[in-house]
């Protein structure tokens, strides 16, 4: 599929995040298919600049003063530059800027729906009351005018369309992809290659997560739930990797308070997870909310056995005993249970694996996202 369209994509950052890299995954394929893209970021943070330009795409800085208004002003001055045919926002403060911009150009404006916001999951995590709603009524003013949203899963088209009173049928699902090609294979030589690179004993028990340390992720309950997984597996290894965050402090004061420094080790954000979950021997995903975790697609793409939390958006992903084993939120006990069932059952851990690289080859490849989402942009275009 071509389609000669000139998208201005803007986000908050490039620092490597879930909708950021799934941007960077996305970029090669939609340029391949005849789109001019250029992305422009709010904040000047270093990331994955390098991969976008190697993609073809050009890049635009929107950092300075002035706040909302300065990246506002700096959007619009963007858009009136470039010219594009559309805009596409992704994550808060792009979406205001981008939207507030589209509108005083008259571009269409397609905003991507990431995450879950504004509800019970938010509240109390470090966030006052009145700046929640205050969000809030900003997302759902400006999203008056949007032309079209794109929603990474059904959970999250549903719950962000009742809280920015979004009509169903101005959402559209596009889940995210990955590219396998990119990705490779999981193989012995690339398992050990991978394990001897962080120094671990070719055969001690090793679990991965990847994700930012905030309280969203829920890594304090993995913490927790290896506690109590060390005490049947003392060889077993914990390594997360993702960047530093709110909860960073808490964490390294659960991991003493447990005794378990030499077991846990922080990697911080790494350019390598596909190496990373070769290496595992389980995959843990112990989120509080998510959007469409694209670590599962990729652990799934690379037969990394998956243990995560039992969340809607989840299940649009990976079936529970089928492709992964799927337990409560915040069950410390529960966790380290199924950690210790796909430990233990090598051969309906590695079917369960089989299948769930099948599905993500016919569900969640980086080609179909790129059609799905050029298929939007194109009624996007001509519905205007």
């Amino acid at each position: 599929m071509m389609c000669a369209v000139h998208v201005l994509y803007v986000i908050d950052s490039l620092f490597p995040g879930g909708a950021e890299r799934s941007l960077a995954a996305m970029a090669p394929h939609m340029v391949s298919r005849g789109v001019q893209l250029d992305v422009a970021y709010l904040h000047r943070r270093p990331g994955l600049q390098q991969e976008l330009r190697a993609a073809g795409v050009r890049l635009h800085c929107l950092a300075g003063g002035g706040g909302r208004l300065g990246w506002l002003w700096r959007t619009r001055r963007l858009a009136a530059g470039t010219r594009p045919d559309l805009l596409h926002t992704t994550l808060f403060e792009a979406d205001i800027a981008g939207r507030m911009a589209g509108w005083s150009s008259r571009l269409p404006v397609v905003s991507s729906l990431v995450n879950v916001a504004y509800g019970p999951e938010q509240a109390g995590r470090g966030v006052a009351g009145w700046k929640l709603r205050g969000a809030q009524l900003a997302d759902a003013v400006t999203a008056r005018s949007v032309a079209r949203f794109h929603a990474v899963s059904r959970h999250v088209a549903e719950e962000m369309g009742h809280r920015l009173r979004i009509p169903p049928d101005r959402i559209e699902v596009v889940p995210r992809g990955r590219d396998p090609q990119l990705l490779g294979r999981r193989t012995e030589a690339r398992r050990q290659a991978a394990r001897a690179a962080l120094g671990l004993d070719p055969d001690a028990p090793l679990l991965l997560a990847a994700a930012r340390q905030e309280a969203q992720k829920g890594l304090d309950t993995l913490v927790e739930a290896f506690a109590v997984l060390r005490r049947t597996l003392p060889a077993s290894r914990l390594a997360l990797a993702g960047r530093d965050g709110g909860q960073t402090a808490a964490l390294h004061v659960q991991v003493e308070r447990h005794g378990l420094g030499d077991a846990i080790r922080f990697l911080g954000t790494r350019d390598d997870i596909p190496e990373l979950l070769c290496a595992t021997d389980v995959f843990v995903l112990p989120s509080r909310w998510e959007g469409l975790p694209g670590a599962i697609l990729e652990a799934m793409a690379l037969e990394a056995p998956v243990v995560a939390s039992d969340l809607p958006m989840v299940r649009e992903v990976v079936t529970d005993g089928l492709t992964a084993r799927l337990v409560p939120v915040d069950r410390p006990a529960a966790l380290a249970a199924a950690i210790l069932e796909v430990l233990g059952d090598p051969t309906g851990t590695s079917a369960r694996a089989d299948r769930a690289r099948a599905d993500f080859l016919e569900r969640f490849t980086i080609e179909r996202a790129a059609d799905r989402m050029l298929s939007l942009y194109e009624r996007v275009l001509s519905s205007r």
